[in-house]
């Protein structure tokens, strides 16, 4: 649990600041769960530039509560919290300070995201609020202000664990977390998780992970392997010590982040999935006759192929189905074995191509029509669909064929800005499978847009 938060303050000397203002929000690390702010009577004097930056002057606070007034407050929305800040080690002396001053021992572990964003997002010019979130298309009003800096926050911050691979913001937190260490009861870990679409992280005491996994429905999938009693099951559930999750709105996501990061973290319980996604894969050649031949063949990395697929079956069902539609040769597909005609040939759904009836520059047409539409290697396009919240969408970027990443914008921010596209993709592995998780993908499952960009892709 996080409390993310913004002190406004009344400048002055090291250690003798008052605070005018303070917004809070608890985090669960997916949604803000609880939220408090308030204006402060600092009872001294606020500086000038300060008052020129923030806009809060004595008028103002003069009938504000006093820091002991919401000092309760606080410390329950913090209960059992991480603080995080932009410029955490600031926010976290004023608080410790004014509490010192009530004499209460204010101790709580923190998360600066000027320095996660330094580490997850490097090489921008600035790595102030304000110009931090501009560029990352994160809205931000009432700059300088508690409020407004707090939620622009959050929302910065949410955008950070979901760069964090590796990761160590989660594992961090864990160890930090002494309620973690203890042995939980799996039927807690159970009635905690969503019913959400994501990837869920199983961890040790240490917080190091143990296994990824995947699922439509997380609450679902935690509920089988808890309750299941072959070996490997009872040993995650022997190790196991807490869950995390990451929402990822649609399955397609959550496939590629799950195959991403198993490869990157190796968890012990995930051996399986280290190894190649596909067997088949679907390639072109020319004949001799000069007729462009589609042909199912064993995955080869030396090759390059049209699509991919997990087995021989999936490959001969998808290879039927793509010959009827472009009225193609099943001989030439090497769907029918003959010497002669197709079969399809004798029911007049083949042109001739087998007994070179029909020219092979006009057959070679419609095959081109399918890999121009279906081959992975020259592909330029966005394919949009559901976002973890119903204002949302997620954003998968194909690049000259390459898958470059994903991310997450609001509804109502346009996305057609190369910077603000580049901000918000959180760059990915184009490895084979993740090309074959988004080929076999779109061929078994809508999206909500396919966006084709010009062959000048903004990345």
């Amino acid at each position: 649990m996080y409390a993310i938060l913004d002190i406004e303050t009344t400048g002055g000397k090291y250690n003798e600041e008052g605070i005018t203002e303070i917004a809070i929000y608890r985090f669960d690390g997916h949604e803000v769960v609880d939220q408090f702010s308030s204006l402060v009577n600092p009872e001294r004097p606020i500086q000038p530039f300060v008052v020129n930056l923030t806009g809060i002057n004595s008028d103002m606070l003069r009938n504000a509560p006093k820091f002991y007034e919401v000092a309760k407050r606080i410390i329950e929305i913090t209960n059992d919290c991480i603080l995080v800040a932009h410029n955490a080690k600031f926010d976290n002396r004023i608080l410790t300070t004014e509490f010192d001053r009530l004499g209460y021992p204010f101790e709580k572990d923190t998360l600066c995201t000027v320095e996660l964003s330094k580490k997850l997002i490097p090489d921008l010019p600035s790595y102030s609020l304000g110009k931090l979130v501009r560029s990352l298309g994160i809205p931000l009003s009432d700059r300088h202000r508690a409020q407004g800096d707090a939620k622009a926050t959050v929302t910065l911050f949410k955008m950070l664990l979901n760069k964090d691979n590796n990761k160590e913001i989660i594992s961090t937190s864990i160890k930090k977390d002494p309620k973690r260490q203890l042995e939980p009861k799996l039927i807690d870990m159970i009635a905690a998780a969503p019913t959400d679409t994501g990837v869920y992280y199983m961890h040790k005491a240490d917080g190091s992970i143990i296994y990824i996994g995947k699922s439509k429905n997380i609450k679902k999938r935690l509920t089988q392997h808890f309750t299941n009693d072959n070996k490997k099951s009872k040993q995650i559930q022997l190790e196991v010590t807490a869950v995390t999750y990451e929402k990822t709105g649609n399955d397609l996501i959550a496939q590629l982040k799950e195959s991403e990061e198993i490869k990157h973290n190796k968890p012990r319980y995930n051996r399986a999935l280290r190894k190649t996604l596909f067997q088949y894969q679907l390639a072109v050649h020319k004949n001799e006759e000069g007729y462009l031949e589609l042909k199912i063949e064993k995955s080869d990395a030396r090759k390059k192929p049209v699509t991919t697929f997990t087995n021989y079956q999936q490959a001969k069902s998808a290879l039927f189905l793509i010959t009827e539609k472009y009225q193609l040769c099943q001989k030439l597909t090497g769907l029918h074995k003959t010497d002669g005609a197709c079969f399809q040939y004798t029911i007049k759904e083949c042109l001739g191509a087998c007994i070179q009836k029909e020219s092979a520059e006009a057959y070679n047409e419609r095959v081109r029509e399918f890999l121009d539409k279906n081959s992975y290697s020259n592909q330029h396009m966005l394919i949009i669909d559901k976002g973890r919240d119903i204002d949302e969408r997620s954003v998968i970027l194909i690049e000259n064929g390459n898958y470059k990443g994903y991310g997450y914008y609001n509804l109502n921010y346009q996305i057609n800005n190369p910077e603000i596209l580049r901000s918000i993709i959180n760059p990915m592995q184009n490895n084979r499978d993740a090309q074959h998780i988004i080929q076999s993908y779109l061929r078994r499952n809508k999206v909500l847009k396919i966006v084709n960009l010009p062959q000048e892709a903004p990345m």
